[in-house]
């Protein structure tokens, strides 16, 4: 295996027949260093690099990341597709602005609390254990939570990203072939994420769920891209109506409700009572009184009308004479 050293840059850079002094300098004035696919497995004595920018040491073999004291200056660090298993001694690295580490066996995202300054992170498809997921260390997330605008989890068998809603910054997010599959969850991290322009979920199984495309446009009205394709400033417009005309059919459904609700409430209060019906077609007949024929008859005559008494007694009298009438 190879060892990271001055010797394998300077063979590397064509300055082996040098003097020591040349190689000095050059080494002094680098900027940019590309180490990768050189079968490397471990970083060595760097020192002398102090002005390194970018380095590249993608596609070796190197299992731990070390021996980066030297390099305060850096701001690109290229190590996908190595053995690494762990984030550590990232440190002294003030002014790394974007990491790459995909293609690794990291399980954990952790060691970047004291990176303050980092806009990119690239860890996607990592060499999980079987049924495992990538976890998130919660300080470290915190830690990046005003810096990290670009942020890369591809093929990490992730299943939420609720705990990632810390991002306050994040403009862009790759998350293809994940195990997404809750649209509330999403719809909640899209919320918080005000400042996000690009969102790339192919592959997961949110995908598949119905208006997931119109949904997440709704939810998240800084979004230009979705997968890949740009979002149409018509078409959000469009939906945005939509779900404004839905939410007032919504509404007005819901006060119906109540109302009817209410009106059933307020008759279990209220004491029964009973109607009796009329019907016009039945008027309800007086009761006449029976003609008095002797007061008729003096009527007729024109005499006065006899006094209560004598009228009982010619009362009196007739009944008798009927009785009379009726016995014989």
């Amino acid at each position: 295996m190879v060892r990271l050293t001055m010797d394998l840059i300077a063979k590397n850079a064509g300055h082996k027949n040098r003097s020591e002094e040349d190689f000095g300098q050059y080494v002094q004035k680098l900027t940019h260093l590309n180490l990768s696919d050189k079968n490397i497995d471990s970083i060595g004595d760097l020192s002398f690099c102090r002005n390194l920018r970018v380095l590249y040491l993608y596609d070796n073999q190197i299992n731990q990341i070390q021996n980066l004291d030297f390099a305060s200056n850096i701001t690109h660090l290229y190590l996908q597709n190595n053995r690494i298993s762990s984030i550590e001694n990232l440190s002294p690295l003030k002014k790394l602005e974007k990491l790459y580490l995909g293609g690794n066996y990291i399980t954990v995202v952790e060691g970047l609390d004291k990176v303050g300054e980092l806009r990119e992170l690239h860890i996607e498809s990592q060499h999980l254990p079987p049924g495992e997921k990538l976890l998130f260390d919660p300080v470290s997330l915190n830690s990046l939570a005003k810096s990290l605008s670009v942020l890369n989890i591809s093929n990490n068998n992730i299943d939420e990203l609720e705990e990632l809603a810390v991002l306050e910054n994040l403009s862009y997010l790759k998350a293809v072939d994940n195990q997404l599959k809750h649209m509330k969850d999403l719809e909640g991290v899209l919320k918080k994420w005000t400042k996000l322009r690009r969102i790339d979920l192919t592959g997961n199984p949110i995908c598949q769920k119905p208006k997931y495309k119109d949904r997440i446009i709704v939810q998240s009205l800084t979004l230009e891209s979705l997968d890949g394709k740009e979002i149409q400033e018509m078409e959000r417009r469009f939906l945005m109506n939509w779900k404004a005309s839905r939410a007032a059919r919504q509404k007005s459904n819901e006060r119906k409700t109540d109302e009817q609700a209410a009106k059933v409430e307020s008759s279990d209060f209220e004491a029964p009572y009973f109607t009796i019906p009329l019907h016009p077609s039945r008027p309800v007949k007086e009761k006449k009184e029976k003609p008095d024929f002797l007061d008729l008859a003096h009527k007729q005559k024109g005499e006065r009308k006899p006094p209560p008494r004598i009228r009982e007694r010619r009362s009196q009298t007739k009944t008798q004479a009927q009785d009379f009438i009726r016995y014989r």
